[in-house]
């Protein structure tokens, strides 16, 4: 394809444009669930959303002959480079028609803006960094995506490794079903570790919901600071993201893991609202909230999103017993499916415990990179 332009977001006719292209990519996908168009405004929002303090963005749109056919976002994490000391620049927001020529524009002006900013690697897809929406879905086509996660074409693959990136990372998605979650072994395991650790395992506190996430803050990054491409959400990021939570939260889903009044590690699941949103054709609020009223009871699983403990305490078996907790509670709750999404694949002790819930990896997300 010839004559393609790329140029960048700079009105909010521009934004709408970079939005309203997802269904252009979408429209015939059994699969794909319409974000809220409100959400992705804000997720773009480089003066409200507190991840834009810290990092550079530009978004670019690509077009053919007056039509748009594609998107992209280069993207410059300041404090993943600090906590990590390198020069990694991210891309993200990549929506693409099947044409390797259209897929070259897009990486080459991600490309030439990261090396701008003096990066020497281009890491993603990140939408807009590890603690959004991250990886490009390389396996598990047919199934919809849980909430707060990715979903592409197949053709994306191609596209994507035709340009040069490799493999970075894979990110696996676990279904567990209550069918076959529970052993004997596993609930004799549980109760041993609560009355040899003195651990025990509460809900959060609505009443004191700000209390309770003062607790996340202190317990977040200090838990996954060792895990690959972590990199700690600041205050304000966690209390936008708490906020934005709050609605759909269901409070017996959101454990906290206590050693003698300290809390030790936490897990976060939400029901997968995707379930409702799927019917909300085009990501309009008042009809998604519609749908969320009218099929709240058609919901039957629920994502498990952040599962950790501090540092110290990780070999006491408190991760599995937040595990097991997260199943029984949400069997109470009346949910028959979890998804644990997304686990890194060389994260042993996770996947361990995703495999002893019998657990199978029913998706599977890849992170690239590619040398500048």
């Amino acid at each position: 394809m010839a004559e393609i332009s790329v140029r960048p977001v700079l009105t909010k006719g521009d934004t709408n444009m970079f939005i309203g292209f997802l269904w252009s990519i979408y429209k015939d996908s059994p699969s794909w669930v319409p974000p809220l168009v409100m959400d992705r405004r804000k997720l773009m929002d480089t003066k409200k959303n507190p991840f834009y303090r810290h990092a550079d963005v530009e978004f670019y749109i690509a077009e053919h002959d007056g039509q748009m056919v594609g998107r992209i976002a280069a993207i410059v994490n300041h404090n993943h480079n600090k906590e990590h000391g390198d020069k990694v620049g991210f891309f993200g927001f990549f929506e693409c028609i099947d044409d390797q020529s259209v897929a070259n524009a897009l990486f080459d002006k991600a490309k030439a803006f990261l090396v701008s900013k003096g990066m020497t690697a281009m890491r993603g897809p990140a939408n807009p960094s590890v603690n959004d929406e991250y990886g490009l879905l390389v396996e598990g086509f047919d199934l919809s995506p849980t909430i707060l996660m990715t979903y592409n074409p197949p053709y994306y693959l191609g596209l994507v490794e035709n340009y040069g990136f490799k493999k970075a990372k894979d990110l696996y998605a676990y279904l567990l079903s209550q069918d076959t979650v529970y052993s004997d072994r596993l609930e004799r395991a549980n109760a041993i570790v609560k009355r040899r650790q003195g651990l025990t395992i509460r809900p959060l506190d609505m009443k004191h919901f700000l209390d309770d996430v003062k607790k996340v803050k202190e317990v977040y990054n200090k838990a996954w600071a060792k895990n690959w491409g972590a990199v700690p959400m600041t205050d304000e990021e966690l209390d936008a993201l708490a906020a934005d939570l709050k609605p759909v939260i269901v409070p017996g889903l959101v454990l906290f893991a206590e050693i003698h009044g300290k809390t030790i590690g936490f897990a976060l699941s939400i029901p997968d609202i995707n379930m409702a949103l799927k019917h909300n054709k085009k990501g309009a609020l008042l009809p998604g909230l519609f749908h969320l009223y009218t099929k709240k009871k058609e919901i039957n699983l629920v994502r498990i999103i952040v599962l950790g403990v501090l540092p110290e305490y990780q070999n006491t078996g408190a991760a599995g017993v937040l595990f097991y907790e997260t199943a029984a509670r949400a069997k109470a709750l009346g949910y028959q499916y979890g998804e644990a999404s997304w686990v890194l694949e060389d994260n042993e002790a996770m996947n361990h415990s995703a495999e002893v819930m019998n657990g199978t990896i029913s998706k599977r997300y890849r992170i690239y990179e590619l040398s500048l």
